[in-house]
């Protein structure tokens, strides 16, 4: 059993190329640095005075500035390449977080932080592009989940951090540690990645590829309006979630390290259970009880009993729900498209995700506000 165990784990890395070996190590080190947007609603409400209600609408500033970047990365992509999409948008927004944590005032933090998840966000269609690209069909989802593994990775470090340091040395610090990160990683992907787009063979591109525009691939955007409905839910994660955890007497180092949890399941479980899955089942399959774990995760928030274990529970589901989900979703939205139009179906599914953080926010921290969160719990489930 165990040598069996130790054989899936090596077969699920074996095949995967050297750029997505460094394109994961960027990912990382970016990661790694992920302090403020798991402490953002908390920073508003306890260190500058936001309301809820202004807190959620601080993060649906996020989410608009998500569907712009989203929109304006696949653009960019097609038009100069991924290479430069990713490299800018990791070395200005770092230079965004460090403005971010001077400011102070309602407005003046609504549009930067617009425009710091505008250039955040611009890299996700090139990296999904990039990944194409790096990637053969067989092994997509598993270079996918290589890139999650090292995001994940990154996760479970970065709020775990970030939490000990907002106890020990102010909410500012993490302004400083997570631009700092992004302008290492972008130098880190200047000296080991090259600039020449990679040649890449377009023999018999997966069958389910389209030459139609993205935008009139009518299955792909009903596709795109069942994802919406999934990010919703999961989203909650970055948004209602902490704010709850700190409701229920939690402080911010347990929020981190129950934040935590969530990464170090993916960065453990991931890799092997896609490679498992991906031979026995379809893609929307897994998918869908994915969805269904996001449901099972919020409605064990409404049990009674000890919130610590109860909340380790919840996180749990929604980490497995995240590895049935998320990648066979990018494998799948990554199939309908050709080399030529990536950026435009990669932009769109972005997008997808991107409407996902605006009305998460704006839904959830609306609804614990008037009705409390039992029933953002149940509506939600």
């Amino acid at each position: 059993m165990i040598t069996r165990t130790i054989a899936i784990y090596k077969n699920s890395f074996k095949g995967l190329s050297r750029p997505i070996w460094f394109l994961s190590l960027v990912m990382l080190i970016n990661r790694s640095g992920t302090m403020v947007l798991p402490f953002l609603t908390i920073y508003l409400t306890t260190q500058l005075g936001f309301t809820l209600e202004q807190a959620g609408w601080a993060m649906t500033c996020f989410g608009l500035g998500s569907v712009a970047g989203s929109f304006l990365g696949g653009r960019l992509t097609d038009k100069i390449g991924y290479y430069h999409v990713q490299f800018w948008s990791l070395l200005l927004g770092g230079c965004m977080f460090l403005l971010l944590g001077r400011m102070k005032q309602f407005w003046e933090i609504y549009v930067m932080i617009f425009f710091l998840s505008l250039i955040l966000d611009s890299f996700r269609p090139a990296s999904m592009a990039a990944v194409a690209a790096y990637s053969r069909p067989v092994n997509r989802t598993r270079s996918l989940s290589l890139l999650r593994l090292a995001v994940n990775l990154g996760w479970s470090i970065g709020p775990a951090i970030g939490g000990w340091l907002a106890v020990l040395y102010g909410y500012y610090t993490l302004f400083y540690a997570d631009g700092l990160t992004c302008i290492i990683a972008a130098l880190v992907f200047r000296i080991f990645l090259s600039k020449k787009e990679p040649v890449e063979s377009e023999k018999k591109e997966e069958t389910a590829a389209v030459a139609i525009p993205a935008y009139r691939d009518r299955r792909f955007l009903f596709f795109l309006f069942l994802t919406i409905l999934g990010a919703i839910a999961f989203m909650q994660f970055l948004s209602a979630l902490p704010v709850f955890y700190k409701q229920q007497g939690l402080s911010e180092g347990q929020i981190g390290s129950l934040l935590a949890i969530n990464g170090i399941l993916i960065v453990v479980l991931e890799m092997p259970l896609i490679f498992i899955l991906e031979k026995k089942f379809s893609k929307l399959d897994c998918i869908g009880w994915g969805v269904l774990m996001f449901g099972l995760a919020y409605l064990i928030l409404n049990i009674s009993g000890p919130f610590i274990l109860i909340a380790a529970i919840s996180i749990t589901s929604l980490s497995v729900g995240e590895i049935f989900n998320m990648p066979f979703t990018t494998t799948y939205a990554l199939g309908r498209a050709r080399p030529s139009n990536r950026g435009q179906y990669m932009g769109l599914f972005a997008m997808a995700y991107s409407i996902g953080h605006i009305f998460a926010p704006a839904i959830g921290m609306q609804v614990a506000a008037r009705w409390g969160f039992a029933t953002l719990w149940w509506l939600l489930g």
